[in-house]
């Protein structure tokens, strides 16, 4: 079993999304962190405290940040078991604290991650409980320490989670519509796009306004974790206890660095309930004065010269029947060539077929995941004359 030995220089992870994983390393980069290392849907970096305080509050691409602690190996349930129960909690816990556990599992040793969870809380409490004749309690909301755990193949790595609610709930969005796209994901698209944050940005169907949104945040640097005020390394009473004037000074830091000038952003949503819902998500974001929304049917969206970015999230097809989907993806592709002249137009989705009526050739297909949804996030450049579009 291995454990951490100098909380100086910590071995971090930061989890992400399929696709994501260069933009994540690019991020860390910018911001100190040492020894960076991709890894499949997330990043393995070096920092002390602080960075985990940084890493929380900045980084735009990150779902979690995890402080591994143990490394053993498993091969039915008593070995899981007696492996976290070989942990001294008491590095981490006090009787009278909470704790959760999330389990991911990539073995088939097991198939249930909530039975691994509940076994791994049982060894720890039972840890308690046999020295003190009490024991921790759970609480699966605001635990004082949210506890990680990926079984893959035969080995069960163990972490403390730094941040507590995924990281992609920034806080900002009060109201959404039937398939809000993850703010984490929309941040991660406006960076796979190249935006120099100068040109216009355009969602001509930007539903609950999140890609806008994230676009404004990465344009006036305002860090995502500006709206939050809670993590997960907030409540942690022993192992690298919060040390509120450190994350203050690191706060202070990021807040100093927004900016005033930004490019325009621009959307357009066709129904005005969910216009509404968007307009009331960007005020909550307080970039009121950096996005506006148009109630507009994609076609007939007025469009401003000059060229730029748009980004699209059209429905994939779960909610509409084959004919209508493949009209709506004729009809982006027609308004493409149309109205863009001068764009690089970028739409994600996970239906290929529909993918096809677009009617214009990619010039770039770089998977991601929405979700459960195995997408393609796709460029086409549009040309003025009679070259409409890129090989």
């Amino acid at each position: 079993m291995s454990t951490i030995s100098d909380v100086s220089s910590l071995t971090l992870i930061a989890k992400t999304i399929f696709g994501l994983e260069e933009l994540l390393a690019a991020e860390l980069q910018k911001i100190g962190a040492r020894d960076i290392e991709v890894l499949n849907r997330a990043v393995m970096f070096t920092g002390d405290k602080g960075m985990i305080y940084k890493s929380n509050l900045t980084l735009r691409t990150a779902l979690r940040i995890l402080v591994p602690i143990a490394k053993f190996e498993v091969s039915n349930e008593q070995s899981l078991y007696e492996g976290i129960k070989a942990i001294n909690w008491e590095e981490y816990l006090d009787v009278t604290d909470s704790l959760a556990i999330d389990t991911v599992l990539s073995t088939d040793i097991f198939t249930h991650s909530q039975f691994i969870s509940q076994k791994a809380k049982d060894a720890i409490v039972d840890q308690f409980r046999e020295k003190y004749d009490k024991r921790p309690d759970v609480d699966l909301d605001r635990p004082t320490l949210r506890i990680n755990l990926h079984i893959h193949d035969t080995t069960c790595s163990v972490a403390l989670d730094s941040s507590g609610d995924s990281l992609h709930k920034r806080g900002y969005r009060d109201q959404t519509n039937l398939a809000p796209i993850n703010e984490v994901l929309a941040a991660g698209l406006v960076l796979l796009t190249g935006w120099d944050c100068k040109k216009t940005l355009i969602d001509p169907m930007c539903g609950s306004g999140t890609i806008l949104i994230e676009a404004a945040l990465i344009a006036a640097n305002i860090p995502p974790g500006y709206y939050r005020v809670d993590y997960g390394f907030m409540h942690w009473k022993k192992f690298l206890p919060y040390e509120e004037s450190l994350y203050q000074t690191i706060y202070d830091a990021a807040i100093a660095r927004i900016i005033s000038e930004t490019p325009n952003i621009l959307g357009g949503e066709l129904s005005h309930h969910v216009t509404r819902k968007a307009k009331e998500n960007i005020k909550l974001a307080r970039v009121e004065d950096i996005v506006s929304i148009r109630e507009s049917d994609m076609v007939d969206f007025e469009v401003p010269e000059g060229g730029g970015i748009v980004i699209m999230n059209p429905p994939y097809g779960e909610r509409m029947d084959k004919d209508n989907l493949e009209e709506l993806y004729k009809s982006i592709g027609d308004t493409f060539k149309k109205k863009y002249t001068g764009f690089d137009c970028w739409l994600i989705t996970s239906n290929m077929q529909a993918l096809k009526f677009v009617g214009l050739r990619p010039s770039r297909k770089i998977p991601v995941f929405n979700g459960p949804l195995e997408c393609r996030f796709v460029k086409y450049q549009m040309y003025a004359g009679t070259k409409k579009y890129i090989k």
